[in-house]
């Protein structure tokens, strides 16, 4: 079975759209766009990790690849001209060039090998040997007007080969070159009927061999096994082909279409109808080929253009004016799984959608296994009543045995909060860890359905501990957040928040607007986790105890500084207490909600549009609970603050930009705003004036380093060294 998942934006695109999507190592990829910009992604995050762009003469000629081997970017421009990057280059101009003697087709990637260059003309060389001499002369292996079509390599027997199709007059050829040793191969494809010519082809190698397939304008995908065992190639081979899939037959013409392989038993297809009922063309697919069954669609009412990528579990679809990214699924298939009649091993698991484990991606598979169930029987000695004893005791009582999944389903949906909370805990202790996740997200959408639809019922400890399974995901039960935001469940928001990545930036925006607006009054009658706040947060009220637990350091902030930097001819030292201490101007729990707000993930592009539905007045909170946490981690030695769940001054620095970005008008209108944007300003020219005269005597300071340590005379000397 196989299934896709709920889809994400990556970027938008321009007027040309997307050249090529290349992997560029785990959670990135390479986006060659059709102006000239190369970028890189963080796909999780669906943030632009660099971006590089060529001059406005000159045009990017294949899509740029990732060398895993020396961590390098390659691109090439206007055919011949070959450009080599890391990530720490800005300018592309300035990065190392190479000008070759012949037109490049296409570079090809694989694990843990030098990237192949294929020619226009056919030939192929690897990147390290073009790059000893740039002007080696290239050979010819094409006729005259022949032109490759499609390209792709793999791994066979240890070496790597190229393959690429090419057309002339109407006939297509698969080229396959294998190197160490170098040796060709070529096949003629059959087009069969008439009219009927390849559209879209992939490569897979399987437990049977390589496979290539072929996607025709008739709307059937055929397979046509290849074999590179014969060292012969000087007679031409016809490559015989067998009948795959037929899909859905269009009334017009199959033109901007696209195959990928998922897997031995899964393709999928965009550009061709899934239903003869529906013949939209603008659809994506996945269908069984062992089978012929759909498994699984999506449409695009936008417009697709034939594009599509796969990588570590995601399709890469350019439709419209973005570049969506839709994760997907693929199970073991078997005649009852296609049917809907396959069996569960332990219990019958009631169907429901699989999405990607998002804490899976991130941070890494965490055991979640309950103890092991206790044994209701027990080796006793003849004789010893004691054993007998301790032997009746182990045997579990009906109240206390746990049900079954069905059992506990019909329960969550009809039963009292109490009788829930019992038995969902004792479920959950002897749930085994096959299908646990899915279990467990069936629950939780269950319970928050049935939250949704009876307003009294919120079975809050019920879902605190499905959360500590660490279990869910944001993606598995959507509506849990909002559930927990009708009622104002902090602390269930503070859970969320820890351990779901996937939050959504309407979502992150709206727990930060409630954790802004509550009063301070309701805030003293929850329960949250403080964990290390209150080593960094001073209240008014508060003693000097938290003073004392951090090492007190001036690190570039000085209230002289504030005043020679002075604009406005007023005192610095009014911006500041009268003490010269700062007090955290929100309550320990207000601190801990917000920081895990700083410490969520998020978008620029999808964040700053929510960020105005904020008001001035929490705007201005906000900003003055960062401007303090940034005051506090410039005094300490590290830039630092305690504990694990604490902000760092990037993420600080980051917060403080978004939030100016999205109300600087409004901030410099309003008055009440107008001090703290003042001391703002001051305060970070301070900072600059600090580290400018840091880079004055950098050049002094590093002279020292050339000076010969001289021997000392005992124990103890004084070393006097003058700067001049």
């Amino acid at each position: 079975m196989a299934r896709l998942c709920e889809e994400f934006t990556l970027c938008g695109l321009p007027v040309g759209g997307v050249r090529g999507v290349e992997s560029a190592g785990l959670d990135r990829v390479i986006v060659t766009q059709e102006d000239r910009t190369v970028t890189v992604y963080k796909v999780s995050d669906q943030k632009p990790l660099g971006s590089w762009t060529v001059k406005q003469t000159q045009k990017i000629s294949c899509p740029a690849v990732y060398n895993n081997r020396t961590r390098e970017y390659v691109v090439v421009h206007d055919h011949k001209i070959l450009r080599i990057w890391k990530d720490e280059d800005v300018n592309l101009e300035k990065t190392f060039k190479a000008t070759l003697a012949a037109d490049i087709y296409q570079i090809h990637t694989l694990p843990s090998r030098e990237p192949l260059v294929l020619f226009e003309r056919g030939s192929v060389r690897q990147l390290d040997a073009l790059l000893s001499a740039p002007q080696q002369e290239i050979e010819g292996v094409l006729s005259e007007d022949e032109v490759i079509r499609w390209s792709d390599s793999l791994m066979e027997g240890g070496s790597p080969v190229v393959l690429f199709v090419t057309e002339k007059d109407g006939l297509f050829h698969l080229y396959a070159q294998k190197l160490n040793p170098s040796i060709w191969h070529k096949f003629k494809l059959d087009t069969g009927e008439e009219n009927d010519c390849p559209l879209s082809f992939v490569v897979s190698s399987q437990r049977k061999g390589i496979v290539l397939m072929c996607l025709y304008s008739s709307g059937c995908i055929y397979q046509m096994p290849l074999s590179l065992h014969s060292n012969s190639a000087e007679k031409e081979q016809v490559l015989p082909r067998s009948l795959l899939l037929k899909l859905p037959r269009c009334e017009d013409s199959l033109s901007r279409v696209a195959i990928l392989v998922l897997d031995e038993t899964h393709v999928a297809v965009l550009g061709v109808p899934y239903s003869n009922q529906r013949p939209v063309k603008d659809c994506l697919s996945i269908w069984n080929t062992s089978f012929q069954t759909l498994q699984a669609w999506k449409e695009f009412p936008e417009g697709s253009c034939g594009q599509l990528w796969c990588d570590c579990g995601k399709l890469f679809v350019p439709h419209g004016k973005v570049l969506t990214v839709i994760p997907f699924t693929c199970e073991i298939s078997s005649l009852a799984a296609v049917l809907g009649k396959l069996k569960q091993p332990d219990a019958a698991v009631k169907s429901i959608s699989t999405v990607v484990n998002w804490n899976t991606m991130l941070h890494g598979a965490q055991s979640a296994e309950g103890p092991e169930p206790t044994p209701e029987h027990t080796l006793v000695e003849p004789g010893s009543k004691r054993n007998l004893r301790s032997r009746k005791s182990q045997v579990v009582s009906p109240q206390s045995q746990p049900l079954s999944l069905d059992e506990i389903l019909t329960e969550i949906q009809t039963g009292t909060k109490e009788k829930i909370d019992e038995h969902l805990k004792l479920f959950l202790q002897n749930l085994q860890k096959s299908n646990a996740q899915l279990i467990i997200a069936q629950i939780a959408t269950i319970l928050v359905a049935r939250c949704k639809t009876q307003v009294k019922f919120y079975p809050q400890k019920a879902l605190v501990n499905l959360l500590t399974t660490q279990m869910l995901s944001y993606s598995l039960c959507p509506d849990l957040m909002a559930v927990a935001l009708d009622e104002a469940d902090y602390s269930m928001l503070q859970l969320c928040l820890q351990q779901f990545p996937d939050i959504p930036e309407a979502l992150t925006c709206a727990c930060l607007k409630l954790f802004l607006s509550v009063s301070d009054s309701d805030l003293e009658k929850i329960t949250v986790d403080l964990g290390n706040v209150a080593s960094y947060v001073e209240l008014d009220q508060s003693s000097s105890k938290a003073e004392e637990k951090m090492e007190i350091v001036e690190n570039g902030f000085s209230p002289l500084l504030l005043e020679e930097d002075n604009c406005d001819g007023k005192e610095a030292d009014d911006c500041l207490q009268s003490d010269g201490k700062v007090t955290c101007p929100v309550s320990l729990k207000r601190a801990v909600l917000l920081n895990e707000i700083l410490l969520s993930s998020y978008s620029e592009t999808f964040l700053l549009p929510h960020l105005k539905d904020l008001s001035v007045p929490q705007v201005v909170l906000f900003l003055r609970y960062l401007e303090y946490l940034y005051t506090k981690q410039c005094e300490t030695v590290r830039v630092e603050l305690p504990g694990k769940r604490s902000p760092t001054v990037n993420q600080v620095l980051d917060w403080i930009s978004l939030l100016l970005d999205a109300h600087f008008m409004v901030l410099v209108m309003a008055t009440e705003a107008r001090e703290l944007i003042t001391h703002l300003h001051k305060f970070i020219r301070s900072q600059v004036k600090f580290y400018s005269q840091l880079s004055k005597i950098e050049g002094s300071l590093q002279n020292l380093r050339q000076l010969k340590p001289q021997k000392s005379d005992g124990l103890y000397s004084i070393e006097v060294i003058k700067i001049f």
